[in-house]
């Protein structure tokens, strides 16, 4: 069953910017659904759309089974939308916070004194009680930005860039609260992060956007499938090696397309074994210093920059 369905979505401002080029999309009840896409894409456009503060130009959208511009007020009752800036107040406590937001959704006193104790529970929030907000970490207000936003127990989650900032051991102890939301509470959240390994980790569907229009949606299995090929990467010390490396190989037309990632290149393969001994081979016989060559099954951001890297050829070449 759907939560969202996103039907040729168009969305054009007022200085001609097309921010949305009917876009489609679907979003499974009870999922993580991650959107990607580059600085530009129309993301938040397109949350601002579904979360009701856009009207769109043209095209559809059905949520939880009702038009959304037909019953904006019906659908702003059962989601929420966590923004990127910390939205809570730092003069309140936190059960003054919880209690505040509860009130806003207009939940009644007993239903919401049970609610906010099991949130504050669940979201490991019990030790921060006694504390002021305004002495929390970024990773603790972010988790009670979550919490309060979750006091109504909305039926589908916005989370725009929850992450964004943290440091590795904060992140992956949102990730673990955020599968909790989906798998404890039964809700549908809808996701936009710039770190696409957490895309790859959290998600059961991955939709990846490009100049308002979608590229490709699917599982991360399949996504990672869709190059057909294996990657070979080289690594080496610093980016200085890793460039020049670079500039050799370009020049020995061994490769159709070499990439560079902070101190690796990355070469699409089709015969592993055949490619991995020429290669190594040609770095030896040439003396160049490298940390390592492996082969690697592509990842999601290997497939997130082939495709919009490609995009942006095809449009280069449009001009």
């Amino acid at each position: 069953m759907l939560a969202i369905e996103v039907n040729k979505l168009v969305k054009e401002y007022k200085n001609g910017v097309k921010a949305l080029d009917e876009l489609s999309l679907k979003v499974n009840r009870g999922e993580i659904f991650s959107l990607l896409g580059p600085n530009g894409a129309g993301k938040s456009s397109l949350i601002n759309i579904l979360t009701t503060f856009y009207k769109p130009a043209s095209g559809n959208v059905i949520i939880l089974g009702k038009d959304l511009c037909k019953d904006p007020a019906w659908v702003r009752t059962h989601i929420a939308c966590v923004a990127q800036q910390i939205s809570i107040d730092e003069h309140l406590s936190l059960m003054e916070n919880m209690i505040f937001q509860s009130r806003l959704y207009k939940v009644d006193n007993t239903t919401a004194k049970n609610r906010i104790s099991d949130l504050i529970d669940s979201f490991g929030l019990s030790q921060y009680l006694k504390y002021p907000v305004a002495s929390y970490s970024g990773g603790v207000k972010r988790r009670l930005d979550i919490a309060m936003n979750m006091v109504s127990y909305p039926q589908i989650l916005f989370l725009d860039e929850p992450t964004v900032g943290m440091d590795i051991g904060s992140r992956k102890a949102m990730w673990e609260i955020i599968r909790k939301i989906r798998d404890d509470f039964n809700t549908t959240i809808f996701l936009t992060t710039h770190y696409l390994e957490e895309a790859d980790q959290l998600s059961d569907t991955i939709c990846i956007m490009k100049e308002g229009r979608e590229i490709i949606q699917g599982k991360p299995s399949d996504l990672r499938q869709y190059t057909h090929q294996n990657i070979l990467r080289i690594g080496f010390s610093d980016i200085d090696k890793t460039r020049n490396c670079a500039e050799l190989l370009t020049k020995t037309n061994m490769f159709s397309s070499i990439n560079i990632r902070e101190n690796s290149i990355f070469i699409d393969v089709d015969d592993d074994r055949k490619i991995f001994e020429n290669t190594n081979k040609w770095l030896l016989e040439n003396n160049i210093s490298f940390k390592g060559i492996e082969i690697v099954q592509p990842s999601i951001e290997n497939v997130f920059l082939k495709l919009t890297e490609t995009e942006r050829r095809e449009i280069g070449g449009n001009d």
